[in-house]
């Protein structure tokens, strides 16, 4: 794949560290939902950085990508606070192939997400509404706040047949009824799909959450093959 500029059309900050940039790509040859791109900044004096982001948005829809800032980072406080409609920015894809999902792939779905794992999730979610299909879909979505939940009140509004289940590892609000744990066994059981159903599920977050995720759900019943993972660096959720 060749390295090509897009444009900057939008950016929506979407909680105090998290930043979704809009791009208009012209030769994107479309992607599937759980696919990623490759960004690639070049500095002054020629120093290149590359990083990796899913791809937020849905099959025909814009190009989108979810940024997370890292204090320390070389991209991310860039992407998240320098960026503005209107600039160019390096990248290429759409990249992978076995982290994505479609209607045909059939269902119930199964989705978990930890902190920034939520962004290539939203974008299956957003391809099922899309779609039009009425596969059932259950989300577990861990985050650390409230204030930390990437696109909530998009998952707030969430479709027919979409069930979203919030859990808070730090701090709850005032009067807050649901989960305030991390995701262990006796929460999977709680809210996955029985092994029976034959549901395929989704993983994404940190990479320790990721395997206690997966391990889990396979003690559950879940046929290895049928728990597809991703994992990635820093994120909202511990």
């Amino acid at each position: 794949m060749n390295w090509e500029v897009a444009t900057v059309d939008d950016v929506v900050d979407e909680t105090a560290r998290v930043r979704t940039i809009v791009l208009d790509v012209p030769e994107w040859p479309g992607h599937r939902a759980g696919q990623h791109l490759d960004v690639r900044l070049t500095a002054e004096d020629g120093y290149r950085a590359e990083r990796e982001y899913s791809i937020a948005s849905a099959p025909g829809e814009p190009v989108a990508i979810t940024v997370e800032r890292l204090e320390d980072g070389e991209v991310s406080p860039y992407l998240t606070q320098e960026l503005r409609a209107g600039d160019g920015l390096e990248l290429r894809g759409p990249i992978g192939g076995h982290f994505v999902w479609g209607p045909e792939n059939g269902g119930p779905v199964l989705l978990v997400a930890g902190g920034s794992g939520v962004v290539p999730l939203r974008a299956m979610l957003r391809h099922r509404l899309r779609s039009g299909t009425d596969l059932p879909v259950r989300l577990l979505y861990s985050s650390r706040t409230l204030d930390d939940v990437i696109y909530r009140e998009e998952l707030d509004q969430a479709s027919d047949g979409v069930a979203v289940v919030y859990t808070l590892t730090r701090e709850q609000p005032p009067g807050w009824t649901g989960h305030a744990r991390r995701v262990d066994p006796e929460l999977l059981e709680e809210v996955a799909w029985p092994p029976e159903d034959d549901a395929r599920a989704f993983v994404c977050g940190p990479t320790s959450f990721v395997e206690t995720v997966a391990d889990g759900l396979v003690e559950l019943g879940y046929p290895p093959v049928r728990v597809k993972t991703e994992r990635f660096g820093a994120t909202g959720v511990k």
